[in-house]
Formats: structure tokens, C-alpha cells, sequence
């Protein structure tokens, strides 16, 4: 498994703080009619589910914007990926279509309420560290261009800072060529539904990505 830890200054923070990692191979692919159908359907459920206003007060969410204020973020400023996403979908905007590895990812998020990070596993350099992100970082985010990372929970390797909850970098990011993919899941709340979380996370890795070599950690 790759080498992952949460930095000491995290911990006395968000003492509560796992990561529960899934490392495997698989393909990307920019054509996945049934994934697409699939997640409408979930999608149509969570609508039926939840009002814009029930958000904030889903366990998973709500735990983690008590770490992001721990941290010195504001969660209402620097929205978590998960709450931004799922907010997306009650509006009825949907989610964003990438490639089938990065739409499951975003599927998993808005079910559980927990965020969700995606990185090409060849593009990391070094061991992996989630930290606090300090001021005037550069850190370009996916679709935000820069981003200020400054008191984010933030993974760095030895190049540069490059994952958060609210946003993961460009550097990272998956692409067509990926072939060995990274997933950490935020749980900021110890909730006990993480590992079935990472279970239904590989079923559709394995499913619609053609996930294999499979090898799973909860980080504490």
C-alpha cells in the first residue's frame, strides 16, 4: 500500500481524523452509459431524500465542517467536495460528467456524505503526508484554478501540496492515462460506516473500472 500519515498537527486538531484508503489498477474510460445510468437513478433518490437545508446536518458533513473550524477554515467559504457536491445534486444540477473513475468517486461522496479525494498514483512523488496547508502555497485546484490552501487539510509528497477535501489539484488528477489509482475518504467523525463505505467503493471500482490488485488501509 502506498505510504500515507496524518502530520501530527492534523492529529491535535481533528483527533477524531481517519483516512480510509483504497489503492488499486484500473482503466478510465470516457464512454460508461450503464455507470451513467446508474448513478441517475441514485442520484433521482437522494433528491427524493434530501432538502438543500438537510445538508450540514448529515453526520458525515457535519463532522467534517467541525474539523475544517478546528483547522481555521471556514467551511461555508471553502466548501467540502462532498457537501458542494451533494448541494449540486438536491438543486438538481446533477454531477459533473469526467470519466467513469472520477464520476463513481462523486457518486460514493454524495451517498455518504463523506469527501473524497482521486489521484493518479504515478504522478506522486515520495511518501504522502496529509498537513495543514500554509499561506501563499501554490496549489492549482481542478476546475477553481488557484486555490488558497492555507489552514486546509492538505496532502503533500515531495514535490508540492496537491489534495484536500475541498478541492484535489490538477497535478494529480486522473486522466485517460492513469492506470494505478489513490482514493482516500475523509471520515473527520470516527462514523462507523466507513468500511462499508470503502466496500461499495470497490464493488464499483470493480465493476465499472475494471478495478484489480485491490489493497485497502484505515489510517489513524
Amino acid at each position: 500500500m502506498f505510504p500515507i500519515s496524518i502530520a501530527s498537527e492534523v492529529k491535535e486538531k481533528c483527533p477524531q481524523l481517519q483516512l480510509g484508503c483504497i489503492e488499486c489498477n484500473l482503466v478510465v474510460k470516457n464512454k460508461y452509459p450503464e455507470l451513467l445510468t446508474h448513478i441517475q437513478k441514485e442520484l433521482a433518490d437522494l433528491q427524493q431524500q434530501y432538502s438543500v437545508e438537510d445538508i450540514a446536518k448529515i453526520p458525515t458533513i457535519q463532522s467534517s465542517r467541525i474539523g475544517y473550524k478546528a483547522l481555521g477554515k471556514d467551511p461555508a467559504r471553502y466548501r467540502l467536495s462532498a457537501e458542494a457536491l451533494l448541494r449540486r445534486v438536491i438543486k438538481g444540477k446533477g454531477l459533473y460528467q469526467v470519466n467513469n473513475v472520477v464520476d463513481l468517486l462523486n457518486l460514493t461522496s454524495v451517498k455518504s456524505g463523506y469527501s473524497i479525494g482521486g489521484y493518479d498514483v504515478e504522478k506522486i512523488n515520495g511518501e504522502v503526508k496529509l498537513t495543514i496547508g500554509k499561506s501563499n502555497e501554490p496549489y492549482e485546484a481542478i476546475g477553481r484554478g488557484e486555490l488558497n490552501i492555507e489552514f486546509l487539510p492538505t496532502f503533500r509528497d515531495d514535490t508540492s501540496p496537491f489534495g484536500s477535501p475541498t478541492s484535489d489539484s490538477v497535478r494529480t488528477m486522473v486522466t485517460p492515462q492513469t492506470q494505478k489509482f489513490l482514493m482516500p475518504i475523509f471520515n473527520f467523525g470516527q462514523h462507523p460506516d466507513l468500511e462499508k463505505v470503502m466496500q461499495n467503493a470497490i464493488v464499483l471500482l470493480e465493476q465499472y473500472a475494471d478495478a484489480t490488485s485491490i489493497k485497502t488501509q484505515i489510517i489513524v
